[in-house]
């Protein structure tokens, strides 16, 4: 097939002016609802908010109270650590609201990946709810082999600051663009990894809602890493539904571009897109045009290159079905892809225990070594507003309750006598 042959030179030009679609979907511009609007259909994608408004001016003295409880439940450890503790090295990362920088802890020795957010933006386009989920999704998943963990945040007057796992294999987006697709037992090893992840949050009533390889980290051991949380929704029980408009054009499931309500069940179509693009080398419903694509994913059939094998060939189907209700994973979530024959050769035990050797292994001399890391990002220089001087009692009502120290990191943050 044609849209098999095209090449990742072709394919980046095309991802940029996606990656321009996800900007303004993120920052919920009204220009793009409105083309959405004309292309889909005449249903409103976003309710009215002046409601919401009316409320929260009445419950002004209830958030009073609800404040001063949320800043006494604050970590106090936490609320110490400060810009001045790490030392900055490379700018690995680049978000809507700051960048993601190397840094090394001062005392401890150790290395972090630190995500800097500036207040000013994320207040601006209005996004302070999603910074917190963030937080929260980051704490519950402390403890999953496959997800990025948290070990401190904090925040200046002016700057947040998550201080997360390191992870320096390299993003899926960049592996697959050097070496264009990957064979079948290496992407049911990822998927694998990546079910396991998006299993454990539904678990806990999470949505992850924007499954896409740059999202999708390998450490330096060849496992898995999910990271950024910024769209998860919580609270979403199984058979919950969602309305909201969010996630990457070229990852959305049918049901969240039409507007209609949805379930964890776009978590699976995501998983499906990218097991697509590992085997395929494109998403399933590429096209150079935006209105195509988005008609791809609405109405074409789902077509696969023969050299897929069966197994392969049913999971993709059943992952990237149209009709909600008879999608792999809406029933019984996890459990269905779990019984699947693509993944007959995987040992959900021994996956979650990390015993099962990963198909590939970067080779990165240590924790410095950022050479899976674009060099877009680590050639920039990193921006001295990341030392901004740490004054006591920063946090504002935007952002109450935002410090955290993981427990284990206690005693390594003493200093050392």
């Amino acid at each position: 097939m044609t849209v098999f042959q095209e090449r990742p030179m072709t394919y980046a030009k095309m991802r940029g002016l996606v990656s321009f679609l996800s900007a303004l979907l993120k920052g919920k511009k009204v220009g793009f609802s409105d083309f959405l609007h004309k292309f889909v259909s005449s249903q409103q994608l976003y309710q009215n908010l002046d409601t919401e408004k009316i409320l929260q001016r009445k419950s002004k003295l209830r958030r009073g109270k609800e404040e001063k409880s949320a800043l006494s439940s604050v970590n106090t450890d936490a609320s110490q650590t400060r810009p001045s503790d790490f030392d900055y090295l490379k700018v690995i990362g680049k978000g809507s609201f700051g960048k993601v920088l190397l840094a090394r802890h001062r005392k401890q020795g150790r290395y972090y990946a630190v995500k800097v957010l500036q207040k000013q933006m994320i207040v601006k386009r209005k996004e302070q709810r999603h910074v917190m989920i963030e937080r929260s999704v980051l704490l519950k998943g402390l403890q999953h082999p496959f997800l990025v963990g948290l070990h401190f945040s904090f925040q200046t007057s002016n700057t947040l600051y998550f201080v997360l796992d390191y992870v320096n294999g390299g993003e899926l987006f960049y592996h697959l663009q050097r070496e264009g697709s990957f064979p079948e037992p290496r992407a049911a090893f990822y998927a694998a990894e990546m079910a396991a992840a998006l299993g454990y949050l539904h678990s806990l009533n999470i949505v992850y809602r924007d499954v896409k390889p740059e999202n999708i980290l390998l450490d330096s051991d060849g496992h898995v890493v999910l990271t950024d949380f910024g769209l998860c929704k919580e609270g979403v029980a199984k058979g919950g539904i969602m309305h909201t408009f969010c996630g990457t054009p070229e990852y959305l499931a049918p049901e969240v571009l039409q507007g209609h309500p949805y379930s964890p069940a776009v978590d699976w179509w995501g998983l499906g897109t990218v097991l697509f693009e590992m085997i395929c080398g494109l998403p399933p419903f590429h096209s150079h045009s935006k209105l195509e694509m988005f008609q791809n994913i609405l109405h074409a059939p789902l077509q696969l290159p023969s050299s897929v094998s069966e197994a392969a060939h049913s999971l993709l189907e059943g992952l990237l079905e149209k009709d909600v209700s008879k999608r792999l994973g809406e029933s019984q979530d996890i459990v269905e892809l779990q019984e699947h024959p693509f993944f007959a050769f995987i040992n959900w035990d021994d996956l979650l225990a990390r015993k099962i050797r990963p198909p590939f292994i970067p080779k990165v001399a240590g924790p410095c070594d950022v050479s899976y890391i674009d060099p877009a990002f680590t050639r920039q220089p990193v921006p001295a507003s990341v030392n901004e001087r740490w004054q006591a009692a920063e946090s504002c009502e935007a952002f109450l309750g935002f410090s955290y120290m993981n427990p284990a990191e206690r005693v390594a943050a003493e200093p050392v006598s």
